[in-house]
């Protein structure tokens, strides 16, 4: 038998090197295992007896992005919604009617690599980010648009926030089930896996999506953000905790909060009869 001293040396030894591997093929295994889920996208404002305008805008890779614009009688306020990791925007258009009715534009967007719009190499919250600003610069271009607004769910949400870090085009942001850290979120949902293979994972996943993590947290992104802020989260979201959400209003106390009383993440059901609360608060700061 080695000796004990032996034995752990070559189970360090095996750590390394599989912390190594993991590094070292974790981009191609990124792109797979964090593929969205393809969801249904057939909804259209059609269905829901609302005018529409079909968009396609071009990425900045180049690959088509896909959206549907709701338009208002008259100049009016729009209002960009984007989605989370494997949503699109028609899982998104029950919140149609209340835009429409509350007297806004709407922009309904489908992310790289959701719902119709094409795909790219990969998918980051960046990317989300990147996206939505392509949409901010094409409704900012409309004559009838008379200011601008953004509600993201999820990853959509921080991708919000990022953006209105660094723009001055928005003149509200609705953050609905925003995470706080990315890397923190990951760590969580990941914990079984062995600490430096995980560690190993979140460096590849940087070094893959060209950003890192505290480059584009929504906590770091959150001082910068100089429109007025609505919070949204559930009280029973099993993915996002409602921690994050007590974090992000400490970091923003000015912001708004809402808390959906049983809204959990992925079901917006819950979230519904709450939608005048969320309007209003677009009234007060876009009209």
């Amino acid at each position: 038998m080695p000796p004990k001293r032996s034995r752990l040396s070559h189970a360090a030894l095996l750590g390394m090197l599989t912390a190594a591997g993991t590094f070292y093929f974790a981009p191609r295994m990124f792109r797979k295992a964090f593929a969205p889920p393809q969801r249904d996208a057939s909804q259209s404002p059609s269905g829901l007896g609302l005018p529409q305008e079909q968009v396609w805008l071009r990425s900045v890779t180049g690959t088509r992005l896909h959206g549907w614009f709701i338009p208002v009688v008259g100049p009016a306020p729009v209002v960009v919604v984007l989605h989370g990791w494997g949503g699109n925007a028609s899982l998104m258009l029950p919140l149609a009617p209340h835009l429409n009715a509350a007297g806004f534009h709407a922009l309904f967007l489908d992310a790289r690599n959701h719902g119709h719009s094409e795909h790219d190499t990969f998918v980051s919250m960046p990317r989300f980010a990147e996206d939505l600003e392509i949409a901010v610069d094409w409704v900012a271009g409309r004559e009838e648009v008379t200011s601008i607004g953004v509600l993201g769910h999820s990853v959509g949400a921080g991708a919000a926030i990022l953006s209105a870090s660094r723009s001055d085009h928005y003149s509200a942001v609705v953050s609905v089930s925003s995470f706080s850290h990315p890397e923190e979120m990951m760590r969580e949902q990941m914990d079984r896996i062995p600490t430096p293979i995980l560690n190993a994972i979140l460096e590849s996943v940087q070094r893959t999506i060209g950003y890192r993590f505290e480059t584009f947290a929504p906590r770091v992104r959150l001082p910068q953000v100089t429109a007025p802020l609505l919070l949204v989260h559930g009280d029973s979201d099993p993915v996002v905790p409602i921690t994050d959400l007590y974090e992000l209003s400490a970091i923003r106390p000015d912001a708004e909060v809402l808390i959906v009383e049983d809204g959990g993440h992925s079901d917006l059901a819950p979230f519904e009869p709450y939608v005048a609360q969320i309007t209003d608060f677009l009234a007060r700061h876009l009209t």
